[in-house]
């Protein structure tokens, strides 16, 4: 589902062959030590599972921006199976992120958005994000930007 959601969102922003050559077995190790060191609600992996495949998944934990407070929480990787897009998984999943990192005490949460992926940004704004002027280089695949969006919890 990882890789799906990648080959479908970022295609048109990061070269087709990178894309292309995405594997799942590429990802399986990391999530599974990913999964098993949960810690929620301040860390850990929210899943979303119908009808028996994963179609969406949240990764969330405390920021590693520097600069940022200990209060401010942020959603390291968020990822919905592109079939199922538009369908409620992400506002679902969004939601249950929100609802762990505030009962974890965190009053703020960011996540990082890559330039020009207009679907997520406006995913994102629609769940209260906003961009809050950061900006980080990503040379996956070239020069690429990634924008920081902040809401309050």
């Amino acid at each position: 589902m990882h890789v799906l959601a990648w080959q479908s969102g970022y295609r048109g922003l990061l070269p087709d062959e990178l894309l292309d050559g995405l594997e799942p077995a590429q990802r399986f190790e990391r999530w599974t030590d990913i999964v098993a060191t949960n810690a929620l609600p301040d860390r850990g992996t929210l899943v979303a599972v119908q009808e028996g495949r994963v179609d969406g998944f949240v990764h969330l934990g405390p920021n590693r921006d520097e600069g940022l407070p200990e209060s401010v929480g942020e959603i390291w990787s968020f990822y919905v199976r592109p079939a199922t897009w538009r369908g409620g998984v992400g506002r679902k999943l969004m939601a249950e992120a929100l609802r762990n990192l505030s009962s974890a005490g965190f009053e703020a949460a960011t996540l990082w958005v890559l330039d020009g992926n207009d679907r997520a940004m406006s995913f994102y704004r629609a769940c209260g994000f906003e961009p809050d002027g950061a900006v980080k280089a990503d040379y996956r695949g070239g020069a690429l930007r990634n924008l920081r969006y902040r809401r309050g919890l």
